[in-house]
């Protein structure tokens, strides 16, 4: 039954902002105007080259530290580079920044996906749901046992 969960994640992320998937997550008004750096960390990020990316955020990070943009840039590309200790701290950086970052919620919950840790995961789909201003009542993460997480195999009873 935890196989359902990355499923609903993704699911529910595309359905309350279609955006949200798309990796361009800027969020900060003029984040393009850091310089050559930035923009050739997002073309690394498209061409999946992840080294790149990380080579030109972190390149660009000194001089913009409260871009949480960047941060989350950073993280997606660490976290796709399989460096996830390294992704987190970067994802983290950003929420600090703005906690209601929707990209960093969505990708940080998918990193917690990735290290089985399904409790952190709810916390930041319920952020995300939060933040595109749905109500949560209805979703299995507003309940106290989850059926996401229930021991009765092959049964789903939330709704989402």
């Amino acid at each position: 039954m935890p196989r359902i969960l990355p499923l609903l994640f993704f699911v529910i992320a595309a359905t309350i902002a279609p955006a949200l998937h798309s990796v361009d997550t800027e969020e900060e008004p003029g984040a393009a105007a850091l310089g050559p750096d930035y923009g050739a960390g997002k073309k690394a990020i498209e061409a999946k080259d992840w080294n790149a990316a990380i080579r030109h955020f972190s390149a660009v990070a000194p001089s913009a530290p409260d871009n949480a943009d960047i941060q989350n840039y950073l993280g997606y590309a660490y976290r796709n580079a399989g460096k996830l200790d390294t992704a987190f701290q970067h994802y983290q950086r950003a929420l600090k920044l703005n906690p209601q970052h929707r990209g960093a919620h969505e990708y940080i919950g998918e990193a917690y996906l990735m290290v089985k840790n399904l409790a952190k995961a709810e916390e930041h789909l319920a952020a995300l749901i939060a933040s595109a201003g749905c109500p949560a009542r209805n979703t299995p993460i507003s309940r106290p046992r989850s059926p996401l997480t229930s021991k009765a195999p092959g049964k789903f009873s939330g709704t989402v």
